[in-house]
């Protein structure tokens, strides 16, 4: 049978036909790998902080050999650049994808994976070598990754623009796959929607939004609950921003300024925010269409994605790539007191939630203490009351095996290289240090490939035991509520209102002992960081 989707090959690589035009792949090792295909046009000129349009389709066939170019992005301080691989690639056709897949031919049928990189909404891109997707389609898995609008361009908050700019960038590509992915091998009926970090976080919005609905067969969170945030909180960060470029908060005023003097800014203003602090911040908002409200209580009510089955997971030490780059972590033990007011703030609690932390774990320092609150509020305990209200559909996992590297523990992104088997390459290792066990990487590896073709990746779904998947040291096994005695500390009777959001014309919310502590400590940290 013929369509717009019939592939040919010629002397040098595979060609495909997509909705827009030809592309010609390149083989790489037996794969099949079609770089940088452009999903929606430019945004540049007028649809720059505009939602994504169709690209032009072209005539002839498009060479698919390189990687696109990255979404603009400032770089990684020399703290995090040491351990973060972060390419950048010039030019405006940003919105483009990659697919890697055992054999570019209509029949398979094969499980898709489509990958949504992390980097706090601000940085990352789909050229990150430890996103090989050469080990998934080995494994008989059609891996597509995307590039998508980051920081100001894509999640900044105006009055004359649409918000979340690069949450519907993400929507664009996945419904491109949709359509596409047949032509390339993929069965657009089992697309498992994956991300990492600000990625997971960004699929957690997609499983709950109605654009989306039914494009989407199993999803993978690693380290990112759904989660929305506030308005104000994303205002905050663009008015200091147009306070130090001296223009008005409007998306007209910010398209006119060079863009490097924008990310310099941007970077600049980011220095007082952090995951373990918090602070002014870009983030998915609820905007009454694509994210009509809180996509975790949606999925918890039932009221989104029904029947999607969901692997979720985190590794034992997230907070440690966020203290370690630069000193911090020495630096937040020394400030004891203040740091722990600081926690204390930032996750709503009393005395109780610390107290109780020290008691289960007596030997940890104020940082490990403070990290794993925070770790707990924003992101293992959603997953939790997600997975509870999901039996029998959910598989957990905590990825605990220590990096090489001095003091980075199981830290936040160390599992990347075993989700993609690219734990032996030097982009894994900045972060790893060598020495990757492979039959771990295998062992994870292997898991998310079952995953996405059957939706088991081979332990027991979450029940009332709690059963959760650790893969570290020793190999994997299954333990059961590992981490239920620091999740019961956490009640309505340890917790405090969150306070009311701030004025669009008040740029700072309600000053309280505990907020103080928290300006304080973000005001060395940041001095740190210069």
């Amino acid at each position: 049978m013929k369509g717009w989707w019939a592939m040919t090959a010629d002397q040098t690589g595979p060609v495909v036909r997509t909705p827009h035009g030809a592309v010609r792949g390149r083989y790489e090792k037996g794969i099949a790998v079609f770089r940088g295909i452009p999903y929606a046009a430019p945004p540049v000129g007028p649809l720059r902080f505009r939602p994504p349009e169709p690209p032009e389709s072209w005539d002839g066939v498009r060479e698919a050999g390189a990687f696109g170019p990255t979404a603009p992005k400032p770089p990684y301080s020399e703290a995090f650049a040491q351990y973060l691989a972060d390419p950048e690639i010039p030019g405006d056709d940003c919105l483009n994808l990659n697919v890697w897949t055992p054999e570019p031919d209509p029949g398979a049928r094969l499980p898709v994976l489509l990958w949504l990189h992390g980097g706090a909404l601000t940085r990352g891109s789909s050229a990150v070598p430890v996103y090989d997707g050469s080990t998934f389609a080995r494994d008989g898995v059609v891996c597509v990754s995307i590039n998508y609008r980051l920081g100001i361009e894509g999640y900044g908050l105006f009055p004359d623009a649409p918000p979340n700019s690069g949450l519907r960038d993400q929507l664009a590509a996945l419904r491109w796959v949709h359509e596409a992915i047949g032509a390339f091998g993929g069965d657009p009926g089992r697309i498992t929607l994956c991300g990492q970090s600000a990625g997971a976080i960004s699929a957690g919005a997609l499983l709950a939004a109605p654009q989306a609905r039914g494009l989407i067969r199993r999803a993978v969170l690693q380290s990112g609950p759904p989660e929305v945030f506030d308005r104000d909180k994303v205002r905050r960060m663009v008015r200091r921003m147009a306070t130090r470029l001296r223009i008005p908060a409007t998306a007209e005023a910010f398209a006119a300024v060079d863009r490097d003097l924008l990310l310099h800014t941007q970077a600049e203003v980011g220095r007082l925010s952090s995951p373990v602090l918090g602070g002014p911040a870009f983030g998915i908002v609820v905007d009454g269409d694509l994210v009509p409200g809180d996509p975790l209580q949606a999925l918890i009510d039932g009221d989104a994605a029904p029947g999607v089955e969901l692997l979720m997971g985190w590794t034992r030490d997230e907070y440690r790539l966020w203290l370690v780059p630069g000193g911090l972590l020495e630096h937040v033990d020394r400030l004891g007191p203040v740091s722990l007011a600081g926690a204390m703030a930032r996750c709503r609690t009393g005395h109780e939630v610390p107290r109780g932390y020290r008691a289960l774990h007596p030997n940890a320092g104020t940082a490990e203490i403070v990290g794993q609150m925070v770790t707990d509020h924003l992101l293992r305990i959603p997953l939790h009351r997600l997975a509870d209200s999901r039996p029998g559909t959910c598989h957990l996992y905590e990825f605990a095996w220590p990096s090489g590297l001095p003091s980075l523990g199981a830290c936040h992104a160390l599992e990347l290289g075993f989700v993609f088997d690219s734990g032996a390459i030097p982009a894994s290792q900045k972060l790893a240090g060598e020495g990757a066990p492979p039959e771990l990487c295998a062992a994870m590896h292997g898991a998310w490939v079952r995953f996405a073709a059957t939706g088991d990746p081979g332990w027991e779904p979450w029940d009332a035991s709690h059963p959760v998947r650790i893969f570290g040291d020793g190999g994997p096994y299954t333990a059961y509520g590992p981490r239920d005695a620091e999740f019961a500390l956490w009640s309505p009777a340890t917790t405090v209102p969150e306070p009311a959001p701030a004025t669009d014309t008040d740029d700072r919310p309600p000053r309280t002992e505990l907020t103080a502590a928290v300006r304080r400590l973000r005001r060395s940290v940041a001095a740190r960081r210069r």
